[in-house]
């Protein structure tokens, strides 16, 4: 069942809908929040909220393009709220935090990819991740940030030649 679908059946007051509309995009929605905040509790807190806000604004939801870039518009506003507020750590940050590897330890492309990335103008950086992490089209991308398709396209194509640049001069 699509997700148009699912939302009608949501308004006629189909739990059931509901809850496989939460199946189908909550660790999506979460490991985006969990990439924006990185705060493991933060992001189960703004995936909850978007779902919530989510189905609170169903009612006056037009189907105007695809659901899924919505829903990530909604996650999108929640976790740039969230950015402006004092940062939080988690246990498990400090830990990470403790624990970092020495520079001089054997990087695997997972961490390249990463200290790459967070070089990278962050909606660059947004982009990227939204494109290649999270499997959205430009469309998709364009409408999440609020941008056009051409901007998220050429958001996509200079983070690439950064990050090739950045690849070769190091």
């Amino acid at each position: 069942m699509g997700d148009e679908e699912l939302v009608k059946r949501i308004r006629q007051g189909d739990t059931a809908a509901g809850e496989a509309l939460i199946d189908r995009y909550y660790s999506s929605v979460f490991h985006y929040c969990r990439y924006y905040c990185g705060n493991r509790e933060t992001a189960e807190d703004l995936t909850q909220e978007t779902f919530f806000r989510l189905f609170r604004s169903l009612p006056g939801y037009r189907e105007e393009g695809r659901f899924r870039a919505y829903l990530f518009l909604i996650a999108r506003r929640l976790c740039i709220n969230e950015s402006k507020k004092a940062p939080t750590y988690s246990l498990e940050d400090k830990e990470n935090l403790i624990n970092t590897p020495n520079e001089l330890d054997r990087l695997d492309d997972r961490d390249v990819i990463r200290r790459l990335m967070e070089r990278l103008p962050p909606e660059q950086r947004e982009a990227v991740f939204l494109r290649f992490g999270m499997g959205f089209s430009y469309r998709e991308i364009a409408k999440a940030t609020g941008c056009n398709v051409r901007t998220a396209q050429s958001r996509v194509v200079y983070a690439l030649k950064n990050m090739r640049k950045r690849v070769r001069h190091e």
